[in-house]
């Protein structure tokens, strides 16, 4: 299937910034690759890529083409991959966008596991806070907290109870002590995350009873980072309201110390969201079955009572 072959070699050629470096690693010389990408643009008839002596970088064509190439492959892998059954080997590229925080202290051990256990699968990763366009990014899936922004999204759930915990190093508590009640959260360091332009300044939180309470907190450290700000709690610097997920290792380790427990934070469940179904092949669905049992794992966050709280998306 030369066309194929042509078609994967434009690829990888677009993703490296490099012809030769794509055909050293499909096994292939330059002056194959070359002719290969000769071979497409005249079938095409136009010009996929500007040459220079030392880049590679894909033409205003070359561009808009590549997505439809991406697309086509993943839709052959797919069907490949369903031909085989569900036990077959995963292949392909599987593009996936994850908040900071999750995605460089939890994430990024979990994808290597993945990938331990799926070699021949490519994993291409973005970690941002920002709320990214997904249909714009180029990105199959995206982890996010909290509901879908859009209603036309695909949204599958990985951990639906996942919730907000305040949480503290007991280095900061032995030096400014431990708040008794969220009330008391104004007579302390917060330290607050903000997304986009909305400063996350009120922690809710439900108690018992199901009565909701609001807090407006203060502090001398905002980030739009999430990683961030779990970082500044572990150095002592403040008290942070983050998600469990961010930050059950830690407090397993007794890094971080729980705070108000008896009183649940604001619901934060942690999706799997897609432009389109048909993105969802094989790999997806492998990856979120991985997901959903590691997030199982580290366990639902205290306390037992569940209150209706807004949802919080950062």
């Amino acid at each position: 299937m030369k066309a194929l072959a042509d078609l994967r070699l434009f690829v990888l050629a677009a993703r490296l910034g490099s012809l030769s470096a794509a055909a050293r690693q499909l096994d292939i010389s330059p002056a194959v690759a070359s002719a290969a990408i000769k071979r497409l643009e005249a079938e095409l008839d136009t010009r996929l890529f500007v040459r220079s002596t030392r880049a590679l970088r894909a033409t205003a064509e070359g561009e808009r083409f590549l997505a439809h190439a991406h697309e086509a492959l993943r839709a052959l892998d797919e069907g490949v991959q369903t031909l085989r059954g569900e036990g077959a080997e995963l292949r392909g590229e599987l593009r996936i966008s994850a908040p900071s925080d999750l995605g460089r202290h939890v994430l990024l051990p979990w994808l290597d596991a993945f990938q331990q256990a799926h070699p021949a699968l490519q994993l291409r990763l973005y970690l941002s806070d920002r709320i990214a366009d997904i249909y714009r990014q180029p990105v199959d899936v995206a982890l996010r907290y909290g509901p879908p922004p859009d209603s036309s999204l695909v949204a599958l759930p990985i951990h639906a109870d996942n919730r907000r915990v305040l949480v503290a190093s007991p280095a900061y508590l032995a030096r400014a002590g431990a708040p008794s009640h969220p009330e008391a959260l104004r007579d302390h360091n917060c330290l607050r995350f903000m997304l986009a332009d909305d400063l996350h300044t009120q922690w809710r939180f439900t108690a018992a009873d199901g009565k909701p309470l609001a807090v407006a907190v203060d502090g001398d450290r905002v980030s739009d980072d999430g990683d961030a700000v779990r970082r500044w709690a572990l150095a002592g610097h403040g008290i942070a309201y983050k998600s469990w997920l961010d930050v059950a290792e830690d407090v397993a380790a007794a890094r971080l110390q729980l705070l108000c427990a008896d009183w649940s934070g604001e619901p934060s469940p942690l999706h799997l969201i897609s432009p389109d179904r048909r993105l969802i092949g094989p790999a997806v669905h492998r990856l979120r079955g991985f997901l959903v049992d590691r997030c199982r794992a580290l366990g639902a966050p205290p306390p037992s009572h569940r209150g209706p709280a807004r949802p919080a998306m950062g």
